[in-house]
């Protein structure tokens, strides 16, 4: 606590402690002086020196979302805050309550195009619910308490901005106290729409469920609904964490990383309820027979036509409706359940088992022996791409274990700054960034930050050289793979050179000891996995314009020289190829 003198920096530190806010993550700046210098003074609040201001803003994101609680960042003016947005934005399109504190130029010398002057309230507002700037005393600490309202209240950023000399001066206004409303709204909606759900259920002979993250705290009451229904239920990426585990109805994940017979159980349905979710692909859903319930008008409807949109929270939705509702029989169950298990057969188990002898490594072995090794309580942070296809088919759920990633704005190198959040939230937690080459690369200064803060974080990096998912897009569109490949790289020699504990594998009978090496050293490791760059994710549902496209650009490889790589590619997928 300060003096009853205080700057404004000092008071926004005060707001934010009382806030429950125990870290900051950012880099330090001239326009962020006072700030820094607030905290430094401060017991209560942590500096946490990253080496990106884009790395702070995932790790803000991944403690919000681990912890539901807000995360604060901050970054200086001009340059400072355009690295920041990217972290912003991911943190914002989760819908995790992230505070980012944007410091400006000096307010005499906003608008004069003055050295690193840009427009944080202009650059901002796409990435956050709020972003208002503070531009004298009077207006702390009201601003920054609407500030975490809005992060908090709406679930996502918000972004103060404020001038180095303005957080410099004296305050106006004392601090008083504040409570923050964080709850969201539980509500049901009304009788008369539950009843015409209940009737459209009712009269369906086939239901099927897809879940997303919206049913994360009404796990019990989709599965009670479930068992009345003897529907299959099925489940986004968002959604794997509360519905994956333990539950005898599950029919696996649809969408471009998915896997099983979620995608035929959404589509031989009578009626598909599909509760929580605002799932962005529309070619894997029916397009018909569609009932969406979920907690924010804007989102119902607008991914798929609908039969009937609900409008409420999931958990209360489903409580109202049950009473409601006759019980089905398991047919359409049973057939969907011996469907899933002949897909898991053929799509998830295909590269690991009999492959021991293969090289270069299947990731998808990778993946699954990494599953086999972690604590049953770890944090998993993918990278977007191939990473997070390996994460999603083969990271078992079990309601202690997270996954974290960057699943809406879908940014690279998020893994590892994820990572960071993480750990820097619960250093006796195993915490697992699955990291792409392709994502490390872009931020492998934050390897230093692990090592700075002695973190005892763990990175299994998949090499395989490679922008993978890129280079299967481009097959998918009938083009030939052109600019993915690039060097190979040492990571764990660059690791070992910053201090951490590294080991580089390429047998996969050297993975499993590798593995254990790595995860079981007291400190930050890596474990560097050369990996085959060909290996494909086929998604549950492949269209014949993907495999027309697929084969033209099989076709132009061929053409232009590259029937050896064809070759490779053929032998390294053939049990992945969908009939």
């Amino acid at each position: 606590m300060f003096g009853k003198k205080q700057t404004v920096a000092e008071q926004l530190v005060e707001v934010l402690v009382q806030a429950g806010v125990r870290r900051v993550y950012g880099i330090v700046g001239d326009s962020l002086n006072a700030f820094t210098d607030a905290i430094r003074r401060n017991d209560e609040l942590e500096w946490v020196h990253v080496h990106n201001e884009e790395a702070a803003a995932f790790a803000a994101s991944a403690e919000a979302q681990l912890t539901g609680r807000l995360a604060v960042c901050a970054g200086s003016c001009g340059p400072g805050n355009t690295h920041l947005i990217q972290g912003v934005f991911d943190a914002h399109r989760m819908g995790a309550p992230v505070l980012a504190i944007a410091s400006h130029i000096a307010s005499t010398e906003i608008g004069t195009g003055f050295f690193q002057e840009t427009d944080p309230k202009r650059l901002f507002e796409q990435a956050s619910h709020w972003t208002e700037m503070i531009s004298g005393p009077r207006q702390m600490p009201r601003l920054a308490r609407m500030a975490i309202q809005q992060a908090v209240g709406r679930r996502g950023a918000a972004v103060l901005v404020i001038p180095g000399d303005v957080m410099a001066e004296d305050t106006v206004e004392d601090t008083g106290t504040a409570h923050y409303a964080t709850g969201g709204v539980l509500g049901a909606p009304p009788a008369e729409v539950i009843a015409e759900l209940a009737d459209r259920i009712n009269r369906a002979e086939k239901v099927a469920i897809f879940g997303g993250i919206g049913c994360a705290q009404a796990r019990d009451e989709v599965l009670q609904l479930a068992e009345v229904l003897n529907a299959p239920v099925g489940h986004t990426l968002r959604g794997k964490e509360s519905l994956q585990y333990d539950n005898p109805y599950d029919v696996g994940m649809s969408g471009l990383l998915g896997y099983g017979a979620c995608y035929d159980a959404c589509h031989e349905a009578d009626l598909l309820l599909m509760l929580g979710t605002d799932f962005p692909y529309r070619q894997f859903l029916p397009q018909r027979n569609t009932v969406q319930v979920d907690i924010d008008p804007a989102r119902v409807g607008r991914r798929t036509a609908l039969e009937l949109g609900v409008v409420g929270d999931v958990g209360a939705t489903i409580r109202a409706l049950l009473p409601e509702l006759r019980r089905k029989d398991r047919k359409f169950l049973d057939r969907m359940l011996h469907k899933h298990v002949e897909k898991l057969d053929h799509v998830v188990n295909a590269y690991t088992t009999g492959i021991e002898d293969m090289t270069p490594m299947h990731p998808e072995f990778v993946a699954a022996m990494l599953d086999e090794a972690a604590d049953d309580d770890a944090v998993f942070t993918a990278d977007t791409g191939m990473c997070s296809s390996w994460a999603a088919r083969y990271v078992t759920m079990n309601g202690r274990r997270r996954l974290v990633g960057s699943w809406v704005h879908g940014s690279m190198a998020n893994a590892l700054p994820h990572a960071i959040g993480a750990q820097m939230l619960d250093r006796r937690r195993q915490v697992i960034a699955m990291a792409g080459d392709g994502g490390l690369a872009m931020l492998l200064g934050e390897l230093l930050t692990v090592r700075t803060h002695r973190l005892p974080l763990k990175v299994v990096v998949f090499n395989n050289s490679s922008l993978a998912m890129v280079r299967l897009e481009m097959m998918v569109s009938g083009d030939p793979a052109f600019e993915t490949d690039h060097d190979h790289v040492d990571f764990a020699a660059i690791a070992r050179a910053i201090g951490f504990h590294a080991v580089r594998v390429g047998k996969p009978d050297e993975l499993r000891e590798a593995l254990r090496s790595v995860l079981d050293h007291d400190g930050p490791a890596l474990l560097d996995v050369v990996t085959d760059p060909v290996a494909l994710e086929m998604p549950p549902h492949v269209t014949k314009e993907e495999m027309a496209g697929f084969a033209l650009s099989v076709g132009r490889t061929v053409l232009s020289g590259g029937v050896g790589q064809m070759v490779h590619v053929a032998r390294a997928n053939i049990r992945n190829i969908p009939h």
